[in-house]
């Protein structure tokens, strides 16, 4: 995808296809709305049961252009190996700075997969390394108004939801 400049929203994901399942639908309908709408897979998926990792990436770029996005990004981390270090927050911290985005989603911080935890706390730790001045890292310092979180599960306490039933089928196409 092309250079961006500053996006309105950055969803964070550990793996492609994760946030297509969690916030495509919201993605889809700010694209609609006109906003700049971005995903950062730290991973190629290269560990899923279904496909490799070039199937992963063929899915990511047709989900791209399902979910309207300006941006799509992978950091190429090793999957299921996705770890809690300062290296991996600044590699987010530098795409942030890139992008700029107003809101960063990112997955909420209850989770069974290991890789979604340890891409909640990066991405949250990123947002605020982004915004100093001595981080060392390229570009111009920047932090994220907004974090939000979202959730693969039904049993967790909601803050608000968002009513995608007008994109929904374009999100279930959009996961393929």
């Amino acid at each position: 995808m092309a250079e961006i400049n500053q996006l309105d929203i950055l969803a964070i994901a550990a793996h492609p296809d994760d946030a297509e399942i969690t916030c495509g639908g919201l993605l889809i309908k700010m694209a609609r709305q006109g906003r700049r709408t971005g995903v950062l897979d730290l991973t190629a998926g290269e560990m899923g049961t279904r496909g490799d990792e070039q199937d992963r990436a063929r899915e990511a770029a047709n989900a791209a252009k399902g979910l309207g996005l300006a941006y799509r990004g992978n950091l190429g981390i090793p999957d299921s190996a996705v770890e809690y270090t300062q290296e991996n927050k600044l590699k987010i911290a530098g795409v942030i700075r890139q992008v700029k985005p107003e809101l960063v989603i990112l997955p909420h911080w209850k989770q069974r997969h290991p890789d979604h935890l340890a891409c909640s706390r990066l991405g949250y730790d990123a947002c605020f390394l982004a915004g100093l001045k001595k981080l060392g890292v390229d570009g111009e310092p920047f932090r994220p108004r907004k974090i939000i979180y979202v959730s693969y599960f039904r049993n967790t306490d909601y803050s608000f939801l968002v009513d995608i039933s007008d994109v929904f089928e374009q999100k279930i196409e959009a996961i393929g």
